[in-house]
């Protein structure tokens, strides 16, 4: 059975701790910054502030995000998103994004359309991020770039293996488990295993 293309961003599933317990903390997002952020975005913590991570532009990770609330500028209601819509103009209050940032977090990605191998199971790859999410569910759209697959130990994710599905197998959109190997609370990265 072929595997559907149905991305959702990073979701977290485990944790290489003895807890394993899914950990999040509350950051804030810049008043007005210009880019959205979905649920399941990789984000990076820059001048005190989440924003969407972009490999080009951050060495590091802090997490991944589910969500924020703040007072919406237009009701005045407190409110919690799925996802930030881009330059949100707030007048009371903070923007305050809830984060996946334990660096021993694994996650679920699904593999874009390059076919996922057992050979890459510890490889370090890099995460799409310059695709959109849904402004109807909030979610993100991020794949795992299967072609990006390497030793290099600056690329965002390291893969841990394919994720135990009966609906799921190698190849072409396999959902993976992996961890984020550049984070900014643990390893600066890490080579992947040759």
């Amino acid at each position: 059975m072929a595997n559907t293309d149905k991305p959702f961003g990073l979701r977290p599933v485990g944790n290489l701790s003895a807890t394993g317990a899914q950990k999040s903390s509350g950051y804030q997002i810049s008043d007005n910054y210009g880019t959205s952020i979905f649920q399941g975005d990789l984000v990076a913590l820059a001048g005190g502030y989440i924003v969407k991570f972009v490999a080009l532009s951050h060495a590091t990770a802090i997490g991944v995000f589910n969500g924020c609330n703040y007072t919406d500028p237009t009701t005045g209601k407190y409110v919690w998103k799925n996802f930030y819509p881009a330059s949100t103009n707030i007048t009371t209050g903070v923007i305050t994004a809830d984060v996946f940032d334990d660096p021993s977090q694994q996650f679920l990605i699904q593999f874009d359309s390059t076919a996922m191998t057992q050979a890459m199971v510890g490889l370090n790859a890099a995460i799409t991020t310059s695709t959109t999410g849904s402004t109807t569910t909030g979610v993100s759209a991020s794949t795992l770039l299967g072609s990006s697959a390497a030793v290099t130990s600056t690329l965002a994710l390291k893969i841990c293996g394919l994720l135990a599905s009966p609906s799921n197998e190698l190849g072409a959109y396999a959902v993976a488990v992996v961890k984020i190997n550049t984070h900014q609370y643990g390893s600066v990265g890490v080579a992947g295993i040759a």
